[in-house]
């Protein structure tokens, strides 16, 4: 929680446009520089596969972890194994995301390694979730 306050604080101060999107993305880099490395090399190659796929979607922290919203509002997210501790990084999406199929779908990945498979439906997923 104290993570999330000092990025609303950061959020909260004046500048252009411009300006903020490029502290947030160098925030994210940051984020995902300070990661061990198996989580910092999925989490490099998911930012660059988000980048390519959904430009629109602009890299922020939220929650001390590397996310990518729209409009202000997160629509996806990578987490590292080391946040909770767990045996595995995960990448999920908010509710913000459109990818409703019936009743039920999934909201959360788990990833142990990032394949060129993954990485394609990563792609068609976050495409999916913006539209």
């Amino acid at each position: 929680m104290k993570e999330r306050a000092r990025e609303l604080k950061a959020s909260s101060r004046r500048g252009s446009r411009a300006d903020k999107a490029a502290e947030d993305e160098a925030a994210v880099l940051a984020k995902i520089a300070e990661m061990q490395e198996s989580d910092r090399v999925m989490a490099e190659r998911i930012h660059a596969v988000i980048k390519a796929s959904a430009p629109d979607l602009a890299p922020k922290l939220w929650y001390g972890m590397p996310a990518y919203a729209k409009d202000g509002k997160v629509v996806c997210f990578f987490q590292s194994a080391q946040k909770f501790n767990a045996r595995y990084a995960t990448f999920g999406f908010s509710d913000q995301a459109n990818l409703d199929d019936g009743s039920m779908w999934p909201a959360a990945y788990a990833l142990t390694e990032l394949t060129a498979a993954d990485e394609a439906r990563i792609a068609e997923l976050v495409k999916k979730a913006v539209n």
